[in-house]
């Protein structure tokens, strides 16, 4: 059996090799930078941000996470330079992690790793996309994560962990979120790689679901590429993820479509059709474990909505708020909304107007009749439609007196686009402004 050091050296190398036929960025460009003091960083991660020349009134923020024995620069150079390509056109910006352990694989094993804000190396990450989120105001519906071999399992384990985060996940020779579990503080694990830990849909569905106790919000769409012939994380995998995303997205594991795109190239779609499907399988015959190949990237960036960005989108028009109407309490809301044909995106602020802080809070409003929330951030948002409970997440659930906090989601419509109504919070009624 091969050393755990040849295993990692087979994956740079195959990696390598499908650097080779990347271009180098031009002199002068926007560039990879080192940021540091970005929050809590457990496990000593180092953060780079790319930032490009031109960046979007409301940019995409993509997660781009690397392989094992990889580094920042290798990725963004390497394998990842489609997506950098793609950022100068649409403007978004990527923040690119690094671990820094021996072997530069991220953990997706130890128990703290696989526990929403558990101390392992995806607590540091969500820092830097908390810092990001700051500093450019990114468009918050549309934050994904992609990544390769340890940053494809990576990318499982956060879509998982931070489903309120997320909107979508592109994970290229990955493994179901948790498959890679270890108890005795090894990184790696034998029966996940090799394939032979096979569940049910609904085994896998919670064990993810166990990251992240008693959320019963949505979960990011996911994309997963494999190759037929990957030796390092077999290609069996590859099933059990699409058995883990259909079992989270409560669809069927029946194909919506099938069809293939390239020759080679197996393309399956769960729960929905389209671009940006529910959940989608690419298996390509013959590839090893050195995806990606041409063109998986350019099919990512679409299925990211990465390619929504600046100019390409007509500027949704905005729909006027209703007309203030009276409350007490010891709350104030504002909400904005901004549609488009059948969907339609609506930001609230709620401000504390009471004398004491709000430690907790749960914001209950009354959505208009047809309209149905797909996806939402900085609350748990139940049910999707109708009186609807927006509930505090770990990080924003303390209002100060005077003090404000936003959140939002994205929703479709069948006609009327008008923003929610009947504000509570707390069960105290809530003027509206």
């Amino acid at each position: 059996m091969r050393t755990r050091k040849s295993r990692l050296a087979a994956v740079l190398t195959s990696l390598v090799v499908a650097c080779l036929f990347l271009a180098v960025r031009p002199a002068g460009a926007a560039s990879l930078t080192r940021v540091t003091g970005f929050g809590t960083n457990p496990t000593n991660l180092n953060m780079y941000l790319y930032v490009p020349d031109t960046v979007a009134a409301r940019p995409a923020l993509l997660l781009l996470v690397h392989y094992c024995t990889g580094s920042a620069s290798a990725v963004f150079n390497g394998v990842g330079h489609d997506y950098v390509t793609a950022a100068d056109r649409y403007g978004y910006v990527i923040v690119v992690p690094e671990a820094t352990r021996d072997g530069h694989c991220f953990d997706v094993s130890t128990p703290a790793a696989l526990r929403r804000d558990g101390g392992g190396d995806s607590t540091g990450i969500m820092a830097m996309v908390a810092y990001t989120r700051q500093r450019y105001n990114v468009d918050p519906a549309r934050i994904v994560v992609s990544g390769f071999s340890s940053g494809a399992m990576m990318t499982n384990v956060l879509a998982a962990e931070y489903p309120d985060v997320f909107a979508a996940g592109a994970a290229f020779s990955g493994v179901p979120a948790g498959c890679f579990a270890t108890t005795n503080g090894s990184l790696w694990n034998s029966q996940c790689s090799g394939g032979t830990l096979i569940k049910t849909a609904q085994q896998w569905g919670d064990q993810a679901r166990a990251m992240y106790p008693g959320y019963t919000g949505r979960y990011p769409r996911m994309q997963l590429w494999h190759g037929t012939t990957d030796t390092t994380l077999a290609y069996p995998n590859f099933g059990e993820e699409i058995k883990q995303w259909t079992n989270l997205h409560g669809v069927s594991q029946t194909p919506a479509s099938t069809d293939q795109p390239r020759p080679g190239w197996t393309r399956t779609r769960y729960g929905t059709a389209g671009t940006r499907a529910t959940v989608e399988g690419v298996s390509i015959a013959g590839a090893g474990h050195s995806l990606p190949t041409d063109g998986t990237v350019a099919g990512a960036i679409a299925f990211l909505g990465l390619d929504g960005g600046a100019g390409t989108t007509p500027t949704p028009t905005p729909t006027p708020t209703p007309t203030p109407t009276p409350g007490g309490g010891a709350c104030r809301v504002s909400a904005a909304v901004s549609a488009w044909g059948t969907g339609l995106t609506e930001n609230v602020t709620i401000t504390n107007t009471g004398s004491s802080a709000v430690n907790g809070w749960s914001l209950v409003f009354t959505l208009p009749a047809g309209q149905t929330i797909t996806s939402g951030w900085n609350a748990t948002y139940t049910p999707a439609g109708g009186r609807v409970t927006a509930a505090n997440l770990t990080y924003n659930g303390s209002i100060p007196s005077g003090g404000s906090t936003q959140i939002g989601f994205q929703a479709t419509h069948t006609g009327n686009a008008a923003a929610a109504s009947a504000f509570t919070l707390n069960g105290a009624t809530c003027a509206v402004s």
